[in-house]
């Protein structure tokens, strides 16, 4: 069985201690890929080193929204730049709005476009955080689809009723399911796990946040995934193994890499 993890931040201090046995953990439990988040340009060459150290790791550069207060009229021409520097960046994010823990929102909404506006232009997928702002998210994509055409992607950590879902599924979106879903009190979050299709869903741990079940309360990571693909699997009364597969295959159609294992190989041989 082999697992992608789709969003990652193992670059956070909080891994420093112990950050090459998390890799044998993440291994361990049959990840054969990670995608590594960026919530600033700042982190890219940090994100880099770690990908040089960890071959089964691709990511993404982008700013988050809840950091737009540091986006200049530089960073989108940085971004771009970045994106383009090294074939391993699969992706622009993660960005979005997150009308939770700030009310920035014209901030949000322009510096979320441009970003959008950089993936559409590399040809590249973004990962979208979206927090408490699905429907004015739903809107600027309408708007920004109306204006310059689509743009592919993943709704990250997904956390919405199952009619938000629909609407970002008719955006043509991925949805990545998180450790939420494991919890007991996550009932629409679930209901949604069961309604998207299988050729649109994927799996991630966000860690360090959000330990699913059993592990909740811990400090997450990557090898976690397996229990977010069993319960996202149960919960379509499918296999664990049928989950992985989808799941995988899923991640490789949209950040367009392949199963590294022959990467797997060198990085054990050389650690």
């Amino acid at each position: 069985m082999q697992l992608v993890d789709t969003h990652v931040h193992i670059n956070f201090d909080v891994f420093d201690i112990d950050r090459s046995a998390v890799r044998d953990r993440w291994r361990g439990a049959g990840v054969v890929r990670l995608v590594h988040s960026c919530v600033e340009p700042a982190e890219y060459a940090g994100i880099q080193a770690l990908a040089d150290q960890f071959p089964e790791l691709s990511f993404s550069v982008g700013l988050h929204p809840l950091d737009v207060q540091k986006w200049t009229p530089q960073m989108a021409a940085q971004i771009l730049s970045l994106a383009r520097a090294d074939q391993r960046v699969v992706a622009i994010g993660e960005t979005g709005l997150d009308f939770f823990k700030a009310e920035n929102y014209q901030e949000q909404k322009a510096v979320f476009a441009s970003q959008l506006a950089i993936a559409q232009e590399l040809d590249l997928p973004v990962i979208i955080h979206c927090r408490e702002a699905a429907s004015p998210m739903r809107d600027l994509l309408e708007e920004f689809w109306q204006s310059n055409g689509s743009v592919r992607g993943v709704m990250h950590c997904w956390g919405g009723t199952p009619e938000e879902t629909q609407w970002f599924l008719d955006l043509g979106f991925y949805i990545s399911f998180s450790g939420i879903v494991t919890f007991k009190g996550a009932a629409q979050i679930k209901e949604s796990a069961m309604m998207v299709p299988s050729d649109r869903l994927l799996i991630e741990t966000d860690c360090p946040f959000l330990a699913p079940v059993p592990q909740r309360g811990k400090r997450n990571e990557p090898s976690y995934v397996q229990y977010v693909a069993e319960c996202v699997a149960n919960l379509r009364n499918i296999s664990k193994e049928e989950l992985a597969s989808h799941t995988t295959q899923n991640a490789c159609c949209l950040f367009g890499f392949d199963l590294p294992s022959e990467l797997q190989e060198e990085s054990k041989t050389g650690s």
